[in-house]
């Protein structure tokens, strides 16, 4: 149950606690709407005990009573901006780690070990995270494609982007220290390649790596507003799953006018079904969803 102090206990210095009300039908309703109008995230009404748990949460950190006076808060108050922010960050799930879906990883690899080596020693390869939350999967798009550089011997011609609505998740991926949970799924070379011990548990990425990459806000609302152009990569994994399935095709649709001719395009398995793009290819996999770019240019 959601618990929140009374203005009379906390002028007292009296740490007692109260419940909140339960939020009804319509509340849930109104908040599912404000969502999914400004991010597109769909909440189903059997996450309504995730919504009410995260905003009463925030609503006691600020001592707000009553679920209509954070709505109004959030909509029109002063600070409105801030708090939206900070609320849609508390309501996105950051649970990621690195290498963690380790055969769609496999499949960048192989795609990057089989083109022409004389595009990779022309252009940079540019891979884009979407959804990149803390920034481990960003970096570990660089880490793989330093290691495809390095197998090959050529320069390391390379960069990655990672984007996300959050901006404090940002502002953690940007720091570039996570600790030693975030890493259960590396192998301890890589580790020892790639990071450096770091304050209590924690690892550091190797400057060399965070160079690499960069990081900036961005709404999947907003693709027609990307920065992003003309990527070899585009990683989009466990995001769609917060959308309907008409919004899932258009960002897909989105994602793919940003992608270069014989771009590889990987989703989450699942999140996209009996869907089909006539500028992709898909690729013959059990284990990964995952598309070409039809070649319509010469590289």
């Amino acid at each position: 149950m959601i618990m929140t102090e009374t203005r009379d206990d906390r002028s007292a210095g009296i740490w007692t606690l109260r419940p909140l009300p339960q939020m009804d039908g319509a509340q849930f309703q109104q908040w599912q709407a404000l969502l999914e109008e400004r991010t597109g995230m769909t909440l189903t009404p059997d996450r309504q005990s995730f919504l009410q748990t995260n905003l009463g949460i925030r609503m006691r950190e600020i001592g707000c009573e009553t679920y209509q006076d954070y709505y109004e808060k959030v909509v029109s108050g002063p600070g409105a901006i801030v708090e939206w922010a900070t609320l849609v960050d508390r309501l996105t799930v950051q649970e990621t780690r690195f290498f963690r879906d380790p055969d769609a990883f496999r499949l960048v690899s192989d795609y990057v070990m089989t083109r022409p080596r004389d595009s990779l020693k022309k252009r940079p390869l540019e891979a884009w995270s979407v959804g990149c939350s803390t920034g481990e999967e960003p970096y570990t798009l660089a880490m793989l494609l330093d290691q495809c550089m390095q197998q090959l011997d050529l320069e390391p011609l390379y960069g990655v982007s990672g984007s996300d609505i959050s901006k404090p998740a940002l502002d953690k991926a940007q720091r570039g220290v996570f600790g030693s949970r975030r890493l259960s799924t590396t192998e301890l070379a890589v580790r020892d390649r790639y990071f450096h011990p770091a304050a209590g548990d924690g690892w550091e990425i190797d400057p060399a790596i965070r160079q690499r990459v960069c990081f900036t806000r961005l709404n999947v609302l907003d693709l027609n507003q990307a920065p992003m152009h003309g990527m070899n990569i585009i990683f989009c994994q466990n995001l769609l799953i917060y959308f309907r399935r008409w919004r899932r095709r258009e960002i897909v649709r989105r994602l793919t006018e940003r992608l270069a001719p014989g771009g590889l395009l990987v989703l989450g398995q699942g999140e996209l079904t009996d869907w089909q793009h006539p500028s992709l290819q898909r690729v013959p996999s059990d284990s990964v969803l995952a598309w070409i770019r039809r070649q319509t240019d010469e590289e």
